[in-house]
């Protein structure tokens, strides 16, 4: 298949806008049209990830941490980033990366630790802001009904839970065409006054240019009267982190056990082990400690994420235990996670796991 039909489907369960801004999700190396034969599921793209593609003739690497964070200027193999390049360029290969982004979505990477912690109704920890945008348009009432179920269909009056959501007000519109125009309604160079109702619809800012082109398609008006708002309003759906809460409370002692086990990590860095039970807990896959003052304002017994500072460990000052698990740990599960959900969609293609544990981090026990 076309390595764009696979990236589009990547792209629409963890649209590119959701990444965070110093992240490089997307396409890194590759040409959208590509023939794509079969990929290989990594959490990172390394050389060793790289001669494992091309051993399973392999030309598509899905991995979650991109390859190349920061811009280019040379490629002469000095680094390994310019060597998996360089690699991947000259054996075919395209790379894809789907970073925070995924972390952000609902049923992302943080949805799979909850999954594996037994975490029950999960909801996002840090809602994001400045994705949503409002439509506003303007038509005759007899055609409003039309026009509204047509924004509808292309993904507009969204929120959480709720579809077909609009706000509707009635009034007149004026307006008068020169002796170039040919409108709807009245006459050229004459003013006209028409009942018109103003339409009010939020949307996500990725779906705007298909929104758009449905508004035009749909609206009766030769010339077609709208505005668009950019939101600061918080989509609850989309985020960083999750909060929720164990099918059954643990001691401190039984819930490090259990995460341990669970998340098959070598070692855990902790804080004191809280006097209270562990039922409501927060996590965050990978570097999550920007979430700290989230969790405790959720109320959350404990907080499982990855790459927390020394000094940091005193900012749970008691009211929360920090569970420290190690990045790699943390987002292990993340490849099964991309499997599962290709497969769905592309029972057919081939897709594989790498069989290579790319976690840098050692430990002496």
């Amino acid at each position: 298949m076309k390595l764009s039909e696979i990236t589009n489907f990547l792209e629409s369960i963890a649209p590119l806008n959701y990444q965070e801004d110093y992240d490089n999700a997307g396409l890194i190396v590759g040409n959208p049209s590509q023939e794509i034969k079969a990929a290989l599921v990594s959490l990172d793209c390394t050389e060793q990830i790289v001669d494992e593609a091309i051993d399973k003739g392999c030309n598509l690497i899905i991995s979650h941490h991109p390859i190349v964070f920061k811009g280019l200027k040379k490629l002469n193999g000095k680094n390994y980033v310019e060597r998996v390049v360089l690699k991947a360029i000259k054996n075919d290969i395209a790379l894809y990366a789907i970073h925070t982004n995924l972390d952000s979505v609902q049923n992302g990477v943080n949805a799979k630790i909850c999954e594996q912690l037994s975490v029950k109704n999960p909801k996002i920890l840090a809602p994001k802001s400045g994705i949503l945008k409002k439509l506003v348009t303007f038509c005759e009432h007899k055609d409003a009904a039309q026009l509204r179920d047509a924004l509808f269909s292309a993904g507009a009056g969204n929120i959480s839970n709720y579809s077909d959501c609009s706000f509707n007000i009635e009034g007149t519109g004026t307006f008068k065409g020169n002796e170039l125009s040919n409108p709807t309604l009245g006459e050229p160079n004459v003013r006209e006054y028409a009942k018109e109702t103003r339409i009010e619809v939020i949307f996500k800012t990725q779906d705007e240019r298909k929104l758009l082109a449905t508004l035009f398609q749909n609206h009766p008006y030769e010339e077609v009267a709208y505005d668009i708002y950019p939101l600061e309003n918080q989509l609850q759906n989309v985020g960083s982190g999750m909060v929720g809460k164990l099918t059954n409370a643990l001691s401190g002692l039984e819930f490090l056990k259990m995460v341990k086990a669970q998340m098959k990590a070598e070692v855990i860095r902790h804080t004191a082990i809280i006097d209270r039970e562990i039922k409501k807990i927060a996590v965050c896959g990978g570097s999550g400690s920007f979430l700290l003052k989230h969790a405790i304002a959720a109320g959350a017994d404990a907080f499982v994420t990855a790459d927390f500072k020394y000094h940091e460990f005193f900012d749970a000052e008691g009211k929360i235990m920090i569970v420290d698990i190690g990045h790699f740990e943390s987002e292990q599960f993340t490849s099964n996670l991309l499997i599962d959900n290709i497969q769905e969609k592309f029972p057919n293609f081939a897709i594989r796991l790498t069989e290579h544990n790319t976690n840098p981090i050692n430990y002496f026990i």
